[in-house]
């Protein structure tokens, strides 16, 4: 049993989801000398689903690394990552402002996909679980999307949008897992932690 976990996110979002579960956790981030953007590369032809499950595990690895490292007491290690696909095209973080606009013209007025992969890990079980949601944008103007990028919203968000922000207005339907669209999916993750053994 454990009674709490170790976050290897840097997302506040993921934080507050596992509060609002009642998870006790600590935070694992990288070093500095650490690239962790490194680790989101796509590779060529690489499916979303496996994409983002892939980079999980990079990133769980990274972390139980890091945990090894600094000689901190054994505790289970939670990773995440999100990403947001129209067809097989991932779309991940924008580089910049443009960027962010030319993710949102394309995701306006269709339906996409938001990828969460879960991966926990406590001694040498490993555990994990994906989460697979679709949201609907409705049109969306060249105004309304340049007044959304200019509140910078979109940076350091996969497709370049936060659906719990000022995105919600565009929004027009959502299937799947509102929290897994957040970032951090809880039915899912609760399901990992209860298999194992940690208290909340």
């Amino acid at each position: 049993m454990s009674d709490f976990v170790y976050l290897a996110s840097q997302s506040p979002r993921r934080r507050q989801l596992l509060e609002q579960l009642g998870v006790r956790h600590e935070l694992l981030l990288p070093d500095a000398g650490e690239d962790s953007e490194a680790l989101e590369a796509v590779r060529s032809g690489e499916a979303p689903a496996a994409y983002v499950q892939r980079v999980t595990g990079l990133k769980l690895d990274a972390a139980l690394a890091r945990l090894k490292r600094r000689g901190l007491p054994p505790a289970p290690v939670l990773c995440s990552d999100t990403t947001v696909a129209l067809g097989r095209t991932i779309y991940g973080k924008p580089a910049d402002a443009a960027d962010a606009a030319r993710m949102l013209r394309e995701l306006a007025g269709r339906t996409h996909r938001v990828l969460t992969a879960v991966a926990v890990q406590a001694g040498r079980k490993r555990v994990q679980a994906l989460s697979d949601s679709r949201v609907t944008f409705a049109p969306m103007t060249r105004a309304q999307i340049a007044s959304y990028v200019a509140g910078g919203e979109p940076m350091g968000k996969a497709g370049a949008y936060a659906v719990q922000g000022a995105a919600a207005a565009h929004i027009s339907r959502i299937a799947g897992s509102y929290t897994g669209i957040m970032g951090l999916p809880l039915f899912e993750t609760a399901r990992l932690l209860r298999e194992l053994s940690v208290r909340f």
